[in-house]
C-alpha cells in the first residue's frame, strides 16, 4: 500500500522488540517476540530483501504499486508466505491488490461491457467509453480479472483478496464513480471465491479518511457494504488493538485486521 501502513513501502515483520506499552526498542537491543500473534505483508518494495520469519499470517501484494502492473517478486513472496504459522482467525496467506479509477488518463479504459471474452452483467447499464458509472464498473471488473488471471496467482479462487484503497493512486473526484469501480472489482473477486476454499473472499484496506475521500458515503445497498475492513493508521500494537473497535469502512463492515507501523516496518493484528 502506499504509505500509511501497507503498500508502497514497508514489510510486515512479526512483532519484534516492542513492549505492550508501545515503546520502540533501543537500536542496539536484540529483537524479541511478544506473545501476541501478528502478521506481516510484503510486496514489490521488499524485492531482494530478507523477509521476516515466524509470522502468524501473511498478506502478499499481487500488484506492483499500481492497479495495472505486477509485483515482480510475487512468486518468491508467495513461497515465503506459505511458511506462516497460523493461529489467528486470518488465513495463513491472503493477497492484496492496488486499486484506482484513472478514467481516460489511464493506459486503458473500457468501451463496452465485454472483457476477456465475457459479457459482464453491469448494474449501471452499458459502457460506451465515457467516464461514467457503467465504464467505471467495467474498469474495476477488468483489473480484478487481470489480478486473478495474468499476474501469476495459482488457484485465485482459494484466496482472500484485499482491495488496497489509497489516495496515492489515481481516482475520480466523483466518489460515486470510484464506488462503481470498486464494486466491479468486488463482483469479479466474489464470483471466483464464492466456491473457493474456506476463508476465501474479498475485503477493503484503507483508513477512514482516505476511504471517505475516495468512496464517500457507501449506500447500504452497495455490494461494498458488509465487507471486512482492514484498518491502517496505528503506530503501536496497542493502537492496532484499540482500533479493532472502530467502525468499519462500509455499513455493516466488521473490522477484521488492523495495521501499525514501527521503525519503518508494517505489522498486522487479527481482531478476531
Amino acid at each position: 500500500m502506499a504509505r500509511f501502513g501497507m503498500k508502497m513501502a514497508c514489510t510486515f515483520l512479526a512483532l519484534i522488540g516492542l513492549s505492550l506499552a508501545g515503546m520502540a526498542p533501543a537500536a542496539a537491543a536484540a529483537p524479541t517476540r511478544t506473545t501476541d500473534l501478528v502478521g506481516n505483508d510484503v510486496s514489490w518494495p521488499q524485492c531482494g530483501k530478507t523477509l521476516p520469519a515466524g509470522q502468524a499470517f501473511a498478506i502478499v501484494g499481487v500488484t506492483g504499486g499500481l492497479a495495472n502492473n505486477t509485483n515482480p517478486c510475487l512468486a518468491q513472496q508467495l513461497v515465503w508466505a506459505a511458511g506462516s504459522t497460523g493461529g489467528t482467525a486470518q488465513p495463513k496467506v491472503a493477497l492484496y491488490v492496488n486499486t484506482a479509477n484513472p478514467g481516460l488518463a489511464g493506459s486503458w479504459w473500457p468501451s463496452s461491457n465485454s472483457y476477456a471474452g465475457t459479457q459482464v452483467a453491469n448494474p449501471y447499464g452499458t459502457c460506451g467509453g465515457g467516464v461514467d458509472l457503467a465504464c467505471s464498473y467495467m474498469y474495476g471488473y477488468a483489473k480484478a480479472y487481470d489480478d486473478a488471471t495474468i499476474r501469476g496467482v495459482s488457484n485465485p479462487g482459494d484466496y482472500f483478496w484485499w482491495l488496497d484503497v489509497e489516495t496515492g493512486n489515481s481516482w475520480q473526484t466523483n466518489t460515486g464513480l470510484n464506488r462503481a469501480d470498486l464494486e466491479g472489482m468486488v463482483a469479479y473477486f466474489t464470483s471466483i471465491t464464492s466456491g473457493g476454499a474456506a476463508g476465501a473472499g474479498v475485503g477493503i484496506y484503507s483508513t477512514a479518511n482516505q476511504w471517505g475521500t475516495i468512496a464517500g458515503t457507501v449506500p447500504v445497498s452497495s455490494p461494498l457494504g458488509g465487507l471486512p475492513s482492514w484498518l491502517a493508521g496505528a503506530k503501536t500494537l496497542r493502537g492496532a488493538k484499540s482500533i479493532c473497535s472502530s467502525p468499519g469502512l462500509t455499513p455493516g463492515s466488521p473490522v477484521s485486521v488492523t495495521q501499525y507501523v514501527s521503525a519503518g516496518l508494517d505489522y498486522d493484528y487479527s481482531c478476531h
